[in-house]
């Protein structure tokens, strides 16, 4: 467990890069905002949460598997996670900013396809340039 890091992770490094090669400027990891965004837009008012998975519990996803050894604690453990999530969800709406969280599993279906990285980008990119047009969150 030591060797499992909460920033700068291969999945958000990815998206950072994607995000800044077209033209888009960001902070990472704001503290100021509830639930510390791995990724701001302060321009566009957008905070841009890469989850994983495993911890977040991606629905349907063959990655959010339940360890077999001290199942209690790992689904007490997620139990927490998923309740954190949705509480910084609704305060980061009633403040005002829009949100978009972008699961592991999606960036390595990025990486590994490039048609379906172009998709994903032109959705976070319409997202984050009319938001007037679009949803106040989404999930990728």
């Amino acid at each position: 467990m030591a060797a499992i890091h909460g920033r700068n992770t291969k999945p958000e490094q990815y998206l950072r890069h994607e995000l800044f090669i077209r033209g888009f400027r960001y902070r990472n990891n704001v503290s100021y905002i509830c639930g510390h965004p791995d990724i701001y837009l302060a321009k566009y008012n957008i905070a841009i949460f890469v989850n994983g998975c495993f911890w977040h519990r991606h629905k349907g996803c063959k990655d959010a598997a339940v360890p077999k050894s001290h199942a209690e604690f790992w689904n007490e453990k997620f139990r927490k996670n998923v309740l954190r999530d949705r509480k910084v969800r609704k305060e980061i709406l009633k403040n005002g900013i829009r949100y978009c969280v972008v699961w592991e599993c999606t960036i390595r279906k990025m990486a590994a396809d490039p048609s379906y990285n172009r998709q994903i980008m032109n959705r976070i990119n319409r997202l984050i340039r009319h938001p007037n047009d679009r949803p106040q969150s989404i999930e990728f």
